[in-house]
């Protein structure tokens, strides 16, 4: 199930992803199993990435959910940080250089862009995909247009009704 993100378009690799994403997650599952494996194929399918996860929000913070990489930060306000900016305004966030973006919280500081996208229920945020790099300027257009198909099938297959936090 390797992706090798070198060997083929960025295109194909995410249709790709979408396709297994679709095939791992089941929606009678708790809501923490199908974004564990979300964030595992993430990461194994992009190259030049040290952290791939969720936040979900509670209230008026976002709290750390399931992830691969580094520890992170367990709190992040809303409207706060590009994760929290990301779920207030309901918009994509993609930062080429995450030391110039105002209000960046450095929760491992070998990152150095980011692209954050919410996730919607019910026309509500209830969380965002966060991914980071130590690569500046990791994430373009493409990238943005296929971790937005991967969220679209989350918010579409998940039971977010099961949210733990």
């Amino acid at each position: 199930m390797e992706i090798i993100e070198n060997t083929i378009e960025k295109k194909e690799l995410y249709e790709l992803m979408c396709l297994q994403l679709q095939a791992l997650i089941e929606p009678e599952l708790p809501l923490v199993t199908n974004l564990s494996n979300a964030s595992a194929l993430i990461n194994e399918a992009l190259k030049q990435i040290n952290w791939a996860g969720f936040y979900l929000l509670n209230e008026d913070q976002l709290i750390l959910g399931p992830f691969q990489g580094k520890v992170a930060c367990v709190k992040i306000r809303l409207g706060q940080g590009v994760c929290g900016i990301a779920a207030k305004e309901a918009r994509t966030q993609l930062v080429d250089d995450v030391h110039k973006f105002s209000g960046h919280i450095p929760c491992d500081s070998a990152s150095n862009s980011e692209v954050v996208v919410p996730i919607q229920f019910q026309g509500k945020t209830v969380g965002v995909l966060d991914i980071d790099s130590p690569e500046f300027s990791r994430f373009d257009s493409q990238d943005q247009k296929g971790l937005e198909a991967v969220v679209h099938i989350l918010e579409n297959q998940c039971n977010w009704s099961m949210q733990i936090v």
